[in-house]
């Protein structure tokens, strides 16, 4: 049993949004199921680090979910990305994950999953690269809170924390300060992350810093092959 992640994985199989007019992300669909079929067993857990689908809608967004729980793996743990605009209310994605018998995937949102002694975390996260939209101070704090939360609730499971974000908390010489003081209060070791592409890839942190260890785990940086984690 092993625990992997990568992140954007970007299917749009319900929607017409073709990922082969970007460079390094020809096939990319095709890449990712033979490496997940070439890694992943069934009695292993991968998280799914944001940007999961182009759906706009739930139903949009089925035939993603419905070919990511056809693959290997008992659990994929999915945390919110900037493109999931699918995302809604937690009970209205279990129902609908339920009722369309998506029986590996989960929901990674104000909680935390178990891992052996480890405790799966994490959030979206909020921007802090350079030349996106300007960061908003109240969405950073929610997800600082989302992400205090997370972390708390495997703590008092008596479990160490993993964090997982969807934005990296660390970008070039941008900090975002309200995510990386929850990880530090938290003593976080390992920050797993994705949203970062392309020439980008050049300004992503990747190694220790300040304590941390952080790993950029973009689905066109990793070529489409899920990480170990352990």
């Amino acid at each position: 049993m092993s625990l992997y992640v990568i992140g954007d994985t970007h299917l749009s199989f319900g929607v017409r949004k073709p990922m082969d007019i970007f460079a390094g992300w020809e096939n990319h669909t095709e890449l990712l199921e033979a490496a997940w079929n070439a890694h992943i067993r069934q009695e292993d857990t991968v998280v799914l680090a944001g940007d999961i689908s182009w759906g706009m809608t739930l139903e949009e967004a089925l035939p993603d979910f419905q070919w990511l729980n056809a693959l290997p793996a008992q659990r994929k743990i999915i945390l919110k990305g900037n493109h999931d605009y699918w995302w809604g209310t937690v009970k209205k994605m279990e129902t609908f994950f339920a009722g369309h018998h998506l029986d590996t995937l989960c929901l990674l949102h104000n909680n935390h999953y178990a891992y052996e002694d480890y405790g799966i975390c994490g959030t979206r996260g909020w921007v802090n690269m350079e030349q996106e939209e300007p960061a908003n101070a109240k969405v950073i704090a929610r997800e600082a809170q989302r992400l205090d939360v997370s972390l708390q609730s495997a703590e008092q499971a008596g479990l160490r924390p993993i964090a997982f974000l969807h934005y990296p908390p660390i970008y070039g010489s941008t900090c975002n300060w309200d995510m990386l003081d929850v990880l530090w209060r938290h003593h976080v070791t390992d920050c797993w992350y994705g949203h970062v592409h392309g020439k980008a890839h050049s300004h992503a942190i990747n190694g220790e810093r300040d304590g941390i260890t952080y790993h950029l785990i973009s689905g066109d940086y990793v070529q489409f092959i899920p990480q170990k984690v352990l």
